[in-house]
């Protein structure tokens, strides 16, 4: 009825990999800088990334997930969410959640952060300054949370 995937012949046709080519590694959501390019400046963007070029300059990255692969060369201070260095990194790191550094890596800089996480084989030179997340406040009940927020509202008001 439907042949949906299939050739003429009713047989499954399959996109097969040619010698050289690689896997189309683009899923969604997800920018790849190349490891051909080269980008000096400011770089941001509201989606995860993955650097295999050079980058110099500054990376705002916030709330988004940010990975400088093996190729990647980064000169730049980082703000994301998550930060995977299996590259190398000159410069600072400050995220909201996890920094990983795989074996292999290369970080000069500082990093601030709330968890960290540091393979055996990665090489790292700076401070690390482990941020604790402030706990969660939990309401009582809806008239709990207009009072907050009139209180929140009055210490930024100011």
């Amino acid at each position: 009825m439907f042949k949906r995937g299939q050739d003429d012949d009713g047989s499954r046709a399959t996109s097969t990999l040619r010698i050289g080519e690689q896997q189309p590694i683009r899923s969604k959501n997800v920018s790849v800088i190349g490891p051909t390019l080269v980008f000096k400046g400011e770089l941001s963007a509201d989606e995860d990334l993955i650097i295999e070029g050079t980058i110099e300059g500054t990376i705002a990255h916030h709330k988004k997930n940010l990975t400088i692969g093996k190729q990647g060369r980064v000169t730049a201070d980082i703000h994301a969410t998550s930060v995977i260095v299996e590259g190398e990194l000159n410069g600072d790191i400050v995220s909201d959640g996890l920094v990983s550094l795989a074996k292999g890596a290369t970080v000069i800089g500082n990093i601030y952060c709330t968890r960290l996480v540091m393979e055996d084989g990665a090489t790292f030179n700076g401070k690390i300054e482990m941020v604790i997340p402030s706990p969660l406040k939990i309401a009582s009940g809806p008239e709990g949370v207009e009072e907050e927020f009139a209180e929140a509202e009055g210490l930024t008001a100011g």
